[in-house]
């Protein structure tokens, strides 16, 4: 199913104490559903489709041959079943299959066509949308992850490896990507260091067909190059080498381009980008984009796992979803064998910068987006607007001429960023500056009807202190500089609060760790400045997918499947971002393995398989599992075995946190791995008692008698019955329901309806799904008999909707199907009956279904 997202943010309330050894004690909710249910319903159905043909792909053994006939035997086969439909792409190598467009009420036929083994939604990815700024600074960022250490002490820089970059394309042209630093259009890469690359789509592509400037025509040509900005930020990341200095400065790059200038891609450009790239050579490909709420058997999933099995290292993002609740990541990071990254906030910030009176003390600032950017110059007295919460929060009007000429200080909270500002703006205020509530910084909108025509920026709740304090004693005047500064972020190093949460719908443990992606400063087309600055998965992504070009350099024989091992031994789990205080350790559904550090992965003597545990359901009880740890330094290692705990987290749009009482025991306190050779760990882990419904984890720790690197090994399951989650939750829209498409919008006909079956005037059942579903059938009965008339639809590995609002709509065209027979009903009543089974669920156990039925349906073809 295809969907788009906004990013919100979740508020901090108060929190419980810190627990006692043992004891399970809830942590309150940290916010509100993301989309009330009070909300406009979004439609949320996909428009374009992947077509799963038989055999495998060439990469797992079937021939060029056998893969190109099935696709000619495919669309022999829909010509004569009468599907009209257009192709985009086809597939041999990574992927099995083509990807089309073909209306709703065809979908089923097309899915029964003899060859189809499944057809999933092509999903459209949204472009993330970037703040630039003139002045480049990864120090920071490497600093969190030790790539200053790899690269200034043990000398490695990514010299001789290619990373493929699959994004908006990259301006080679920018000096610190390999170019002369004259920006052109449409020239070659060649003397940059992109040494391979194609732009699949063309400058004005545009996939999303909400968009004003929705253009879908593909117009391919040999020149990525970036109009968008987005790809080149994230091949800084990775090897800048100039006035930024990315993480592997000197690696390769191929430049892969699957947006345009503006909008939206889809995920079958992305499956098209992979190929290429393992035809170019690729050893490293990075992807930060991807399709949230997916399963890890979507098509760009599978692809990106098969093209780790031909020896790419695939690193991916996992999502911008944090503010979409659990079961959020996406494909294709949470691919089997893919480096599905999350993102921890940087420990500094490059900012423009303001100064107060009377000392001149720095503030750094983000401009709020819909307002006019702040000034380099001038000077302006500063008021507050208030001095208790009511007050400061500036949500109710001002008196007219109270802040005439004064930059207003605001506080956060209560009402919107919008209508601080016109508040303010409509006491005369020449300036908002806007302070946090929470830890951290935020970046907010001040979009409305009546625009803001004042300068909106944004401050961390310690600045804000800061200028309040001197505004309680006397006077303060705000001066507006040209300038830049590094300034201490306080969310620094825990988890931002955009990162996507897992786990997998199949409860595999995801994402598999993180780098710095909040804050981060990097490379831009020089048409656009030249520098950006940018948060993200994104750019959390890119940072891994660089550390991978230093392993690569550094230990080259280092097989792809098991560079996502050695990163995740040595990463460094962090504390809970909610009460960093409390000691807690971040939930591991968010942060995987937790912090990357190159360099001790490139040092390390032991590796530690399996790297991670995914556990299931915590209804059978314990779960006993085996390591093996393998040794290659030249003496023997003791390690004093043991086992921390994360934070549990429960609910889907609404996040509720535990402390966890699961255990981990030990076949032995100790094991001695001998010099050169391996030795095994058998452990039983115990679940939590509660809560239920929750999502838990922790590590068990490989401590080195006598001192040296630490190894650790997350672990994540479900605690109770995983399909006692409501998958069809009812909505205050009424839905489940049935639809018929009038004009561009569906009218719900809760007491049935009358269709002909002809064009768009077929019955729509519209769902909504709060969690992923393995499979989904459409059945039809007649009314009357209740004779069967079979399935019409079956769809597997379904997303959850985005947000508490979202639906699908599901399309019957009057056609069923039992096994290789075709029927076609003929006009009369019927009913549709929507199915799904739960994820993991036993299909031929009744209880882990669900099912709606709908009113009647008359057929009455003309």
């Amino acid at each position: 199913m295809a969907r788009k997202t906004a990013l919100l943010l979740l508020p901090l309330l108060a929190l419980a104490p810190r627990a006692l050894a043992g004891d399970v004690i809830a942590l309150e909710p940290l916010g509100p559903a993301p989309s009330a249910e009070t909300g406009a319903l979004v439609d949320e159905s996909a428009h374009l489709w992947f077509v799963e043909l038989a055999s495998p792909p060439t990469s797992e053994g079937s021939s060029l041959a056998t893969v190109r006939a099935e696709k000619s035997a495919f669309r022999a086969a829909a010509a004569k079943a009468g599907v009209r439909y257009s192709e985009r792409f086809s597939f041999d190598a990574l992927w099995n299959g083509v990807s089309v467009s073909v209306s709703p009420g065809q979908l089923g036929r097309l899915a029964r066509i003899a060859g189809v083994k499944a057809v999933y939604p092509v999903e459209t990815i949204a472009m993330p949308e970037p703040a630039a700024v003139s002045e480049p600074d990864l120090v920071t960022a490497i600093a969190m992850t030790g790539a200053d250490t790899a690269q200034d002490e043990l000398g490695f820089t990514g010299r001789g490896v290619k990373v493929g970059v699959i994004d908006t394309g990259i301006d080679y042209d920018h000096v610190d990507l390999g170019g002369d630093g004259v920006p052109r259009a449409n020239s070659p890469f060649t003397g940059s260091r992109v040494v391979a690359g194609w732009d699949f789509v063309g400058e004005a592509f545009n996939a999303d067909s909400t968009s004003p400037t929705y253009d879908p025509a593909l117009v391919p040509d040999a020149y990525p190059d970036d109009c968008a900005g987005h790809g080149t930020h994230v091949a800084g990341i990775i090897g800048a080498n100039g006035g930024a200095r990315g993480v592997a400065p000197d690696a390769q790059l191929g430049a892969y381009r699957v947006f345009g200038c503006e909008g939206s891609t889809s995920a079958d450009v992305m499956i098209a980008a992979m190929e290429a790239a393992l035809a170019d050579g690729m050893q490293v490909v990075n992807m930060s984009i991807g399709s949230a709420y997916q399963w890890p058997q979507y098509p760009t999933a599978m692809a990106a796992t098969r093209l780790v099995n031909r020896g790419v290292v695939v690193v991916a993002s996992i999502g911008n979803n944090g503010a979409n609740g659990l079961w959020a990541a996406g494909a294709p990071g949470l691919g089997e064998k893919v480096i599905g990254v999350a993102s921890f906030d940087n420990t500094h910030a490059m900012l423009p910068q303001f100064t107060i009176s009377p000392d001149g003390t720095a503030i750094g600032y983000t401009n709020a987006t819909a307002a006019p950017p702040a000034p380099h110059a001038g000077t302006f007295p500063m008021a507050r607007t208030g001095t208790t919460t009511s007050t400061a929060d500036a949500c109710n009007p001002l008196a007219p001429g109270s802040l005439a000429g004064k930059a207003a200080l605001v506080r956060r909270g209560t009402c919107s960023f919008y209508q601080k500002a016109l508040n303010a703006q409509n006491a005369g205020a020449v300036a908002v500056v806007l302070y946090n509530n929470a830890a951290g910084r935020v970046s907010p909108t001040v979009a409305g009807t009546s625009a803001i025509t004042i300068p909106v920026v944004a401050v961390s709740a310690a600045e804000g202190a800061i200028i309040n304090s001197r505004l309680a004693a006397g006077s303060v005047d705000l001066t507006w500089t040209a300038d830049l500064g590094s300034f201490p972020n306080s969310t620094g190093n825990l988890i931002s609060d955009f990162s996507s949460y897992g786990l997998s719908p199949d409860l595999a443990l995801k994402p598999d760790l993180g780098a710095p992606g909040g804050y981060i400063y990097s490379t831009y087309p020089l048409e656009l400045g030249g520098y950006a600055s940018l948060s993200g998965t994104s750019m959390s992504s890119p940072h891994v997918a660089g550390a991978v070009a230093l392993l690569l350099e550094a230990r080259p024989s280092t097989p792809s499947q098991a560079v996502r091992t050695i990163l995740q031994n040595t990463a460094e789990p962090k504390l809970w971002w909610g009460n960093p205080a409390l000691g807690f350790l971040e939930t591991v559904g968010r942060q995987g393995a937790g912090m990357l550090r190159i360099d001790r992965a490139i040092l390390a003597t032991t590796r530690v398989e399996p790297a991670k545990l995914s556990l299931g359901e915590s209804q059978a009880g314990p779960v006993a599992r085996t390591l093996e740890v393998t040794s290659s330094a030249d003496a023997p290692i003791t390690y004093a075995l043991s086992f921390v705990n994360a934070l549990s987290v429960r609910g889907t749009f609404t996040q509720g946190f535990a402390t966890s009482n699961a255990s981990v025991s030990f076949g032995a306190a100790t094991v001695t791995v001998p010099a050169h050779g391996s030795a095994t760990v058998d452990l039983t882990v115990t679940p939590p008692t509660g809560p239920d419904r929750a999502q838990y984890g922790g590590y068990v720790v490989l401590t080195p008698e006598g001192g040296g690197e630490v190894y650790r090994v997350p672990f994540a399951g479900f605690v109770g019955d995983y399909q006692s989650i409501t998958v069809l939750a009812p909505t205050s829209a009424g839905l489940p329901a049935l639809a018929q498409l009038v004009g561009s919008s569906y009218e719900l006909r809760r007491d049935g309806g009358t269709f002909t079956m002809t064009g768009d005037d077929v019955p729509f059942f519209l769902v909504h799904l709060d969690h992923p579903s393995r499979t989904l059938r459409l059945d039809v009965t007649d009314a009357a008999s209740g004779k069967a008339w079979h399935t019409a639809l079956a769809e597997d590995y379904l997303a959850r909707n985005s947000t508490s609002t979202g639906f699908f709509a599901l399309a019957w065209d009057g056609t069923t199907a039992a096994g290789t027979r075709s029927y076609t009903v003929p006009n009369g009543s019927y009913r549709v009956t929507v199915s799904v089974l739960k994820a993991l669920g036993d299909p031929a156990n009744p209880a882990d279904w669900e099912r709606w039925t709908s009113p009647v349906i008359t057929v009455a073809r003309p």
